[in-house]
């Protein structure tokens, strides 16, 4: 499979502060209002060609209204936005034309195969019949589903749909791919293959921006993320580092009888960095996790059941955003 080069000269320049050189995606002091409610307030990004792109928030953090601006479906109210060198105020169809766009509910036509789903989908952005063919075989075989070219849509199992939600959004040959919830409700298998695909675009010189709720997922497939709460972006940097800079080299997770966790957390909060109190296990943040461990039992202490793994970005995401649920 093939991919063009991106481009994109700027026809009118931007306010908000200079744009980092290249920036497929470029926001400074980006605001989202709806009325009185602000879903997005003044955020900065920039997003370079060929890098994979991770948003991370819980409900209501801002991601989708951030990704609507992006798409340029949904005009920012306040701030600079430049998507593929255009402003999106005034260049939205310029700048759909040159987009792939992978929604979180699949939105494939349930009355036609397969292979007319990409066939049909590619008329809306002027591709001729015989190309579109052309295009529609190429990535069934790149999704692995051109066996399948003749079945209709109702046939195809969750994963079989993602895939072809995948190719459809790649008809264009898109300078930058939107990837919304990609693997939501995806068993194990499918969402490994989807990975896999998803990672040989990237290989390909595509440019993925990604929302995720599933932290595995923003590790595997993202080179930089930022993790938004509330509307404002409380960290970026690349998985590796948000773990460094939030979180210990390792957890130790200790299980006590239920109701002892909150009165033990005292007896070794100087065991580690940190300790968090959960209402089953005590989490001890450290940089050694059997030499904690080992301390643990020094003092007398017998755990029930104890882990020790290495700190993962769902400790960062929990430690920024906070355990308490949001609908």
């Amino acid at each position: 499979m093939t991919s063009r080069p991106t481009s994109g000269v700027r026809s009118e320049p931007l306010p908000g502060g200079e744009e980092q050189a290249g920036s497929l995606i470029h926001a400074r002091g980006l605001r989202k209002s709806y009325g009185d409610f602000e879903a997005v307030h003044g955020i900065d990004l920039d997003v370079q060609p060929g890098e994979s792109f991770g948003f991370l928030g819980p409900n209501g953090a801002g991601k989708s209204s951030t990704m609507r601006m992006i798409a340029a479906v949904s005009p920012p109210s306040a701030g600079s936005l430049s998507i593929l060198g255009l402003d999106p105020r005034t260049h939205g169809p310029q700048i759909r034309a040159r987009l792939g766009v992978c929604p979180q509910e699949d939105t494939l036509d349930l009355e036609l195969n397969i292979r007319d789903n990409l066939v049909v989908y590619a008329s809306y952005f002027g591709i001729r019949k015989a190309e579109a063919g052309r295009r529609a075989d190429e990535l069934l075989d790149f999704v692995q589903l051109t066996d399948k070219a003749k079945a209709k849509v109702v046939d195809l199992s969750g994963g079989m749909k993602r895939r072809l939600t995948i190719a459809r959004s790649l008809i264009n040959d898109p300078d930058l791919l939107l990837l919304d919830e990609p693997t939501t409700g995806l068993d194990p298998q499918a969402r490994h293959l989807l990975w896999d695909r998803l990672f040989r675009l990237k290989q390909q010189g595509k440019t993925l921006v990604v929302t995720t709720h599933y932290m595995d997922e923003a590790e595997q497939l993202c080179d930089r993320l930022v993790v938004m709460d509330g509307g404002d972006i409380v960290a970026q940097g690349s998985p590796l580092a948000l773990i460094r800079e939030h979180s210990t080299r390792e957890v130790a997770e200790l299980r006590f009888a239920v109701g002892e966790h909150a009165a033990l957390a005292e007896r070794v909060a100087d065991l580690a960095d940190r300790v968090e109190v959960l209402p089953d296990r005590l989490l001890l943040y450290t940089h050694d996790g059997e030499q904690t461990l080992a301390r643990v039992h020094e003092r007398g202490l017998q755990p029930v059941a104890v882990l020790v793994r290495r700190s993962t970005l769902e400790d960062v995401f929990l430690r920024l955003t906070g355990r308490t649920l949001v609908d």
